[in-house]
């Protein structure tokens, strides 16, 4: 089994990139995506978050309003780290659980960890290669507006918060780079999965 890592800065285009890789063969761990079946109302990571944060973080279904929970973390640096010191270890460790099971039934299978934090969290040490998905600083801004409805300051405060990209960058064995049409995104992403087979390939020779 190949263990990928898939990061990149907030609203750089990384989902467009699990996709295309998900056509061409792969199977994708989506960290964001445990995460929210983690804070369901009542289990332990939702009312550890209420705990935290308080009731206000609550939508009157009691789920948890993502926004409100946002607004708070990215606006301080504390705040932000508690919510990783609750999540992450859950999250890692369901990561872990479904690598393996994938693993078991099918020991080719190239993986991918798409996961926003990996690098700031120290995930990326425990992958065979890393792609960064990169886009500028205008890009994603405006497709944070576009998405989540971010009004500008809330978009730049978000995007500021973050790891800058030339950072991650340094960390990468593959680099796509979602700058211009989405067209020449996926043929990028396409590229890079026939040089990871070749990768799997390797390994599965030693």
């Amino acid at each position: 089994m190949l263990r990928v890592g898939l990061t990149g800065g907030v609203a750089s285009g990384k989902t467009a990139i699990s996709q295309v890789l998900k056509e061409e063969g792969a199977y994708i761990i989506d960290a964001d995506q445990i995460a929210r079946e983690l804070v369901q109302p009542h289990k332990s990571a939702w009312k550890e978050l209420i705990r935290a944060f308080g009731p206000e973080i609550l939508q009157e279904d009691g789920s948890i309003h993502r926004k409100k929970l946002a607004g708070k973390v990215f606006a301080d640096a504390k705040q932000r780290k508690l919510l990783n010191r609750i999540l992450h270890p859950r999250i890692r460790k369901e990561m872990d659980r479904r690598a393996k099971e994938i693993g078991q039934r099918d020991p080719e299978a190239i993986v991918v960890i798409d996961g926003p934090l990996l690098i700031e969290l120290g995930d990326h040490r425990e992958m065979d290669k890393l792609i960064v998905v990169t886009s500028t600083r205008g890009q994603q801004i405006e497709r944070l507006k576009d998405r989540d409805g971010a009004n500008p300051e809330e978009a730049v405060r978000i995007v500021s918060a973050q790891m800058p990209l030339e950072e991650k960058l340094k960390f990468a064995d593959f680099v796509i780079r979602n700058e211009g049409s989405l067209e020449q995104t996926k043929r990028k992403a396409k590229e890079v999965f026939k040089e990871l087979r070749k990768v799997a390939h390797q390994m599965k020779r030693r």
